[in-house]
């Protein structure tokens, strides 16, 4: 299964090794399944971190370096998709935007704007969702 990880897990996952995101992560990287990110949750990743956790962005920074070799960095395209509109804040549609052209079966979020979207294709799930999920 090809899973899109959101900014949210990636953040939690860096910050907090154990956590329900982080274990999410790790399953997303395990075989059969396939873990991609966009080069959007990645810049915004950093963003936020230095913004809010400066003491943390070192750290950070190092995780998805380690990460990026076994999670697959996809490009954000440009063009919208008719789907985006399922997502009330603008600043999440690219996530959405590159999963979908990436052929995501799944985006792993955290974020209320996706959970509580009627978007389908990719199936929008929590990391606690993912982590129970049974292909």
């Amino acid at each position: 299964m090809r899973c899109c990880i959101d900014t949210n897990i990636l953040i939690s996952a860096g910050l907090f090794p154990g956590s329900v995101p982080a274990l999410a992560l790790s399953k997303a990287m395990s075989p059969p399944n396939t873990a991609i990110v966009c080069d959007y949750s990645i810049d915004e990743a950093h963003r936020v971190i230095h913004q809010k956790f400066p003491s943390k962005a070192n750290d950070l920074d190092m995780f998805i370096r380690r990460i990026l070799f076994t999670v697959e960095p996809v490009s954000t395209p440009v063009s919208l998709h008719d789907s985006e509109n399922a997502i009330r804040d603008i600043i999440d549609r690219p996530i959405l935007r590159a999963a979908i052209k990436a052929g995501a079966d799944i985006l792993l979020t955290g974020d209320k704007d996706f959970t509580e979207s009627s978007v389908v294709n990719p199936k929008i799930m929590t990391a606690a969702q993912f982590i129970s999920h049974r292909e």
